[in-house]
C-alpha cells in the first residue's frame, strides 16, 4: 500500500483539535474552515466541519473536491454506551451506521431504511447495512469499536435503551458515519479516532470530562502520526 503523506484531519469543532495543531507548523488557510500545516513528513490539512451530519457533509465534500488525500482522519469526542469503555479512553471506530435515518412508528419503535426495504444492506457503500473502515491495523494504539451516528444525541431513557438494544454500538457521535460514507463513496482511506467524554445517559454534563478526553486524544493522535501511521500499512 502507498505510504501516507497527504492527510486531512476532520474535527467538528476547533476546541477538539486545538491541542493537536499546536504541534503542527502552520502554512496557510485554504478556505474559511480549513488550514494547512506540516508535521514530520506529513502535509496535513485540518478541516473544522461544524457539528452534525449536514455541516460535515457539505464542508468535507467541498474540501475533497479540491484535493486528493492519502488518508482522512475523523477525530473528536464521543459518548460511550459500553461500561467497559471509560471516560478518557481513545477508540478506533471500525464500523458505523446512521441510527436515526429511517421511520419512527406509532408505537415509537424505529425501523431503518434497510428494514423498510428502501435500500439493500449491501448497496454501495454499505456492507451488511454498515459503513466499514477501510484503514485498520492499529489495535496496539486504539481499542476497535462499533459506532452509531445521530442527528440528535441520545438523551432520555427510552431512546437510549432502544438504541442500545437495536444497534449494539459501543459509542455515539454526530459525524462519524457521514465521514465514512463520503470516504467509502470516493475511495479514500479513512480512520475514525474518538475519545470518550461521557457515558450515554440522561444528559448530565457534570459527569462529563471533556478536558481529559481531548488530552488523551491529542496524545494518541500525535503518537499515531509520529510512530504508527505507516507501520500498520499492509
Amino acid at each position: 500500500m502507498k505510504r501516507i503523506s497527504d492527510i486531512l484531519i476532520v474535527s467538528s469543532t476547533k476546541f477538539e483539535v486545538n491541542k493537536i495543531i499546536k504541534k503542527f507548523n502552520f502554512i496557510d488557510k485554504k478556505h474559511e474552515n480549513c488550514s494547512s500545516y506540516t508535521y514530520k513528513n506529513f502535509k496535513i490539512d485540518v478541516l473544522i466541519s461544524g457539528i452534525g451530519i449536514p455541516n460535515t457533509s457539505y464542508y468535507l465534500t467541498k474540501t475533497i473536491l479540491n484535493k486528493k488525500y492519502d488518508l482522512i482522519i475523523n477525530i473528536g469526542i464521543c459518548g460511550s454506551f459500553n461500561s467497559e469503555i471509560k471516560i478518557g479512553d481513545v477508540v478506533n471506530v471500525i464500523e458505523d451506521e446512521f441510527a436515526d435515518v429511517g421511520i419512527t412508528k406509532d408505537d415509537n419503535s424505529f425501523s431503518s431504511l434497510f428494514e423498510e426495504g428502501f435500500i439493500s444492506e449491501n448497496d454501495f457503500p454499505y456492507s451488511n447495512a454498515k459503513l466499514v473502515s477501510n484503514f485498520t491495523g492499529y489495535k496496539n494504539l486504539f481499542r476497535e469499536v462499533k459506532g452509531i451516528t445521530v442527528n440528535s444525541t441520545s438523551g432520555n431513557e427510552e431512546q437510549i435503551n432502544m438504541r442500545k438494544a437495536k444497534f449494539n454500538a459501543d459509542i455515539e457521535t454526530m459525524e462519524g458515519a457521514m465521514v465514512a460514507y463520503t470516504c467509502l463513496s470516493e475511495d479514500i482511506k479513512f480512520i475514525q479516532i474518538r475519545s470518550v467524554s461521557n457515558f450515554v445517559e440522561i444528559r448530565n454534563k457534570t459527569n462529563w470530562d471533556v478536558s481529559l478526553a481531548i488530552e488523551n486524544l491529542s496524545i494518541l493522535l500525535v503518537k499515531f502520526l509520529t510512530h504508527d501511521i505507516n507501520h500498520g500499512l499492509k
